[in-house]
């Protein structure tokens, strides 16, 4: 391959993944006329690093954001938990892993992924895209539970928090301005943790 060649191709990937937020597909580099042998080559030459089967990113390349790996190789998973208490300040704890819920059909192989640590949560059909809404983590957008899913799931996985978590998050959504306490209710029923949870929310809210 001449020089001028390899070149021309290392600047179209170039372009291709920085257009797509500092990941692109094999599918993206072939629909600009790349083949697979080019994608390989230049993997094996450094210049871009695979991610996961399919997706790469410039080597070397840091700036390529948590958030936007999940959104590019996980678009259909839903911040939870952890992350989600964080994220409405319900916790002050910043995780060093990203809990994500996932349908409990997901394919396993896909959630390894090299550049992102993830605490998984496999959730039943049913209930997987209840409270689900969009929030802006960084800049980037992705699906995450509302407030009321959220303490629900406080509930439901209750062994997997520790006591601190776990107080902090329901007094600090009790005080919070924000709560729907209809929804909550109706979502707790749905999850099967409404006597649980009303017990101990009674008393936070004053009964």
């Amino acid at each position: 391959m001449k020089v001028g060649e390899q070149m021309n191709k290392k600047e179209t990937i170039k372009n291709i993944i920085n257009n797509n937020d500092g990941i692109a597909k094999t599918s993206d580099f072939v629909a600009e006329g790349l083949t697979n042998y080019d994608v390989a080559n230049l993997c094996k030459e450094g210049y871009i690093e695979r991610i996961r089967h399919g997706y790469y990113k410039l080597a070397g390349r840091e700036d390529v954001k948590e958030e936007q790996v999940i959104a590019s190789l996980l678009p259909e998973s839903i911040v939870c938990m952890e992350s989600a208490l964080f994220y409405y300040g319900y916790s002050d704890f910043l995780p060093r892993l990203w809990s994500i819920a996932v349908p409990r059909t997901f394919s396993r192989t896909r959630l390894h992924i090299d550049s992102l640590a993830t605490k998984v949560y496999f959730v039943q059909p049913t209930l997987f895209d209840l409270g689900k809404t969009i929030g802006d983590f960084n800049g980037v957008h992705l699906a995450v539970y509302d407030r009321e899913r959220t303490i629900c799931d406080c509930f439901k996985y209750r062994t997997k928090l520790d006591n601190e978590m776990f107080n902090k998050a329901l007094n600090t959504y009790a005080a919070d301005k924000k709560k729907n306490l209809r929804n909550l209710s109706i979502y707790a029923k749905e999850m099967r943790v409404y006597k649980k949870m009303i017990d101990v929310m009674e008393v936070l809210l004053g009964g």
